[in-house]
């Protein structure tokens, strides 16, 4: 795939581009805790800024779909550098709580889904034959990018200034923005009906049911992460807790790998339900875990069905939303995702407080069985490989 003209370029600077999403919240974390002392400030800014870009994200994206990519992330990289270097001067100058949020929130409303755009992207670019491919590479990239990402915010903040990090994410997203945004060979076509834009992704089905499944993923996603730290914690070896991640991760990069060269038979959406089920089964053990080195091997178990749920979740988006509405259904997907794991990290810390780790556990099977439940009931709406045709204009009227 990547021998095809201009793919490997878009593979990088789509890696650049997207690198802050593994450091903007540690980065602001970092900076207002050396410079207040605070990290309850630092949380609600972190928080806000999360939360803006969850919002915004769908928005950027039907945006995309109507105007271009290319405007959009051209205006968007402007607005988020101004809003970072207003966030950055604010939290030096020791600025009010009110005033950071507000920067928070400037620099997350402009801040465009990454993730949402490349898939787009790809599915513009790749032969049909190579969608899951490029997928699956996507996937393998947001692993690499999580597992690095916080290693080089730590570095810079620890042996440069607290502020390098957030400086990183600004000159990242702004130079990933601008190359990604002139490589013309990947930009998605837009094809609206005369008069009319495209129709909106989230007017599909099946896309809806994806949107749940995903949110149950991400809950899934967010418990474990609380699980491991709590496991760590309780057995007096904090440390481990980004072993036990990065275990995660690694499991998750290799199934990716696998499952990305595999030409499967089945249909996406029923590989979407196997996925989830192998998903969910695969941290239930998580919960019986009695030593580091069992939740060291049980960390890998719980990660290895989390790239190959990912990629067919987004190849069936691809089939499913409208033509000229992929940005959008991206960023929809991305946000309903970021929203899951935001709940479950806060329930998984909610319930690992005071019952320990393995009711973090639980409540991550819980999420699992929600992401399964919803891919096996909506599979009539997931294997439409196609939106319903467009009424004729007399009808619409």
């Amino acid at each position: 795939m990547l021998r095809a003209p201009g793919a490997a370029a878009l593979a990088f600077w789509g890696m650049v581009g997207r690198f802050p999403i593994a450091m903007r919240s540690l980065s602001c974390l970092m900076l207002i805790s050396a410079v207040t002392g605070s990290l309850a400030d630092a949380g609600t800014v972190a928080a806000a800024m999360l939360v803006s870009q969850g919002v915004a994200s769908p928005v950027l994206g039907r945006l995309a779909d109507r105007l271009s990519q290319r405007r959009v992330l051209l205006t968007a990289c402007l607005a988020h550098g101004a809003g970072m270097t207003l966030l950055v001067v604010s939290i030096l100058l020791e600025a009010p709580l009110w005033l950071l949020i507000l920067a928070a929130v400037a620099t997350g409303c402009a801040s465009v889904s990454f993730t949402s755009f490349m898939r787009a992207r790809w599915a513009s670019m790749a032969d049909r034959g190579l969608l899951r491919t490029a997928y699956a590479l996507e996937s393998m990239l947001d692993e690499t990018i999580f597992l690095l990402g916080p290693l080089l915010v730590t570095l810079l903040a620890t042996a440069v200034h607290p502020a390098a990090g957030l400086i990183a994410c600004a000159v990242l997203t702004t130079t990933g923005s601008i190359a990604v945004a002139l490589h013309r060979r990947s930009e998605p076509v837009s094809e609206p009906a005369p008069g009319r834009g495209p129709r909106r992704a989230i007017s599909v089905a099946g896309v809806r049911v994806l949107m749940v499944a995903y949110a149950g993923m991400g809950f899934l996603l967010g418990a474990v992460d609380v699980t491991l730290i709590a496991f760590a914690q309780e057995r007096s070896a904090s440390g481990l807790a980004g072993v036990f991640l990065s275990l995660t991760a690694v499991g998750s990069l290799t199934a990716g790998v696998v499952y990305g060269a595999v030409d499967w038979k089945l249909s996406q959406a029923r590989l979407l339900s196997i996925t989830t089920s192998a998903l969910t089964l695969g941290v239930v053990p998580l919960a019986f875990a009695d030593s580091p080195l069992a939740m060291a091997f049980l960390a890998v178990v719980a990660g290895v069905a989390i790239s190959p749920g990912l990629i067919a979740g987004s190849t069936l988006l691809e089939s499913l939303a409208p033509k000229g509405s992929l940005s959008e259904g991206f960023s929809w997907l991305t946000s309903a995702g970021a929203l899951g794991i935001a709940l479950g990290t806060g329930v998984g810390g909610r319930l690992a407080d005071p019952g320990g780790f393995e009711q973090a556990a639980w409540a991550a099977v819980g999420g699992g069985l929600l992401a399964m439940g919803l891919s096996l009931v909506g599979q009539p709406a997931l294997l439409r490989t196609g939106p319903a045709p467009e009424p004729a204009p007399e009808t619409a009227v």
